[in-house]
């Protein structure tokens, strides 16, 4: 049985907020009981928490293996941590739009461990919607029609050398010769972890349906986009000093907000590597 020592708050919309755990000193007991509270909840919000970049590199591997994000820059002397910036003077963000990291992926990452390191004042909030509640309130029909498809997801429209980010000032974002081929997932998956039904498709990085055309598949896309963005399935969570924040990418999508223009912000991230998805 798992230790019962941490708290486990469900929050509004998508996952919880946990509290009597000092992320920098997890006990084994720990590490297990957030391992599965994430795969229970899809997101896990932790307040008050000190974490050097050593204590962060630990934590994330007491979940997982440490996948290194290859577009994102490193924060410096730590090549297993990405650095999430933006400056004052940058009117680009990384991650404005709803997305899971790393669909992409033959075998996609698990989650992200992601700490605040340089706040705005005001600002730089990031939504997160529960694919769990995406796929168990779809109609009948619909879960019928999807149960046995399977999608395409590609990155090199965002990170390719001609991809999103190469017109915006984040230039360096978009790195030509390191996109992946584009790789085929179930729509709806069997989560590793927890073994539920999840929607599996992103605004982001999913392309089109296999065997149809990115035309052909849009109605239907943007009929479970339009779905998953459910207010009542979305959690915002506003960042403070100490403020960490685990997601399960197989779960959630994530939406970072891009309202504090002038301000500077830095997050540091650190990906879990994942596994091949089987449908469910």
């Amino acid at each position: 049985m798992l230790d019962t020592a941490l708290r486990i708050q469900p929050a509004a919309g998508c996952g919880a907020y946990v509290s009597d755990v000092d992320l920098a000193r997890p006990s084994d007991a720990d590490a297990g009981q957030i391992r599965q509270a994430l795969f229970d909840n899809g997101v896990l919000f932790f307040r008050g928490q000190t974490l050097t970049p050593e204590q962060h590199i630990a934590l994330a591997e007491r979940i997982a293996p440490i996948d290194v994000n290859r577009f994102f820059p490193a924060a410096p002397g730590y090549p297993m941590i990405a650095k999430v910036e933006k400056t004052a003077e940058q009117t680009t963000n990384i991650g404005g739009g709803w997305h899971t990291d790393h669909s992409y992926d033959i075998a996609p990452a698990m989650g992200s461990v992601l700490v605040a390191r340089d706040l705005p004042p005001g600002g730089g909030d990031t939504l997160f919607a529960d694919m769990y509640a995406a796929y168990d309130t779809l109609d009948a029909e619909t879960k019928a029609q999807i149960a046995s498809l399977r999608a395409v997801h590609g990155s090199d429209h965002v990170f390719g050398e001609k991809g999103v980010y190469a017109n915006t000032d984040q230039p360096e974002l978009a790195k030509g010769g390191v996109e992946t081929p584009e790789t085929v997932h179930p729509v709806v998956i069997k989560h590793p972890g927890s073994g539920k039904p999840v929607l599996y498709v992103n605004p982001s990085f999913t392309l089109r349906f296999e065997g149809m055309t990115r035309e052909e598949s849009m109605p239907l896309l943007m009929k479970l986009y339009a779905h998953a963005m459910n207010p009542a399935h979305v959690h915002t969570l506003v960042w403070e000093p100490g403020t960490v924040a685990i997601w399960d990418n197989r779960a959630t999508w994530h939406f970072a907000k891009n309202d504090y223009h002038g301000h500077y912000r830095l997050m540091h991230r650190i990906t879990l590597a994942g596994c091949a998805l089987e449908a469910a």
